[in-house]
């Protein structure tokens, strides 16, 4: 079966939260509450389905099986993004708000994009980041932007970036200098 992105919705907040804790400390610690005024705030919030894990190759079958009955379905990652002149108190959306207003280059920001471990490694990121460049033109932006942790040092997560082209634009020290990130930023046009 192939992976589907679709919108996200209010039954995959239990899943969001589980995906996003497994995920610390590369993404913020998101308690359920957080993490329904967030998707309520952002103007893009879709995920990717995958068929569930069950510990065994995909392509087996066990006596019983029923031909043509579908797998059951994982939310395996998502993607939370949040356009130009949001109500967002981010610090690192407020970089490249005042970036962007600065050189007038309009952006749509990556808050979070999350892959559960098991299914990294499959594109599943490419992918929803290359519906996130389609949004991204779509509405006209310049450029696509996000940030990737320094320190704590996320090396797995920079690297992904800079093959999908995304370059340094500055680097800041966020939640009271606890963590160090790098800003990021990323022409459609690539």
């Amino acid at each position: 079966m192939p992976f589907q992105i679709r919108d996200l919705g209010g039954g995959d907040l239990p899943r969001l939260v589980e995906l996003n804790t497994a995920a610390m400390p590369a993404v913020p610690l998101t308690p359920l509450e957080q993490m329904i005024a967030l998707l309520e705030r952002a103007d893009h919030a879709f995920g990717i389905l995958a068929p569930a894990e069950t510990g065994s190759p995909p392509d087996r079958s066990y006596p019983g099986d029923a031909p043509g009955v579908a797998e059951e379905e994982t939310l395996a990652g998502f993607v939370i993004a949040f356009g130009p002149g949001s109500d967002y108190a981010s610090e690192n959306y407020r970089f490249f708000e005042d970036r962007a207003a600065e050189n007038r280059r309009p952006h749509l920001y990556v808050d979070r994009i999350v892959v559960a471990s098991p299914f990294r490694g499959r594109r599943l990121g490419r992918a929803l980041y290359s519906r996130v460049f389609a949004i991204a033109r779509a509405e006209g932006r310049v450029e696509v932007t996000c940030e990737v942790n320094l320190d704590p040092p996320n090396p797995g997560s920079l690297a992904f970036h800079g093959r999908l082209g995304f370059a340094e634009v500055g680097r800041q020290h966020t939640k009271g200098g606890s963590v160090q990130v790098a800003l990021l930023a990323a022409s459609v046009d690539l």
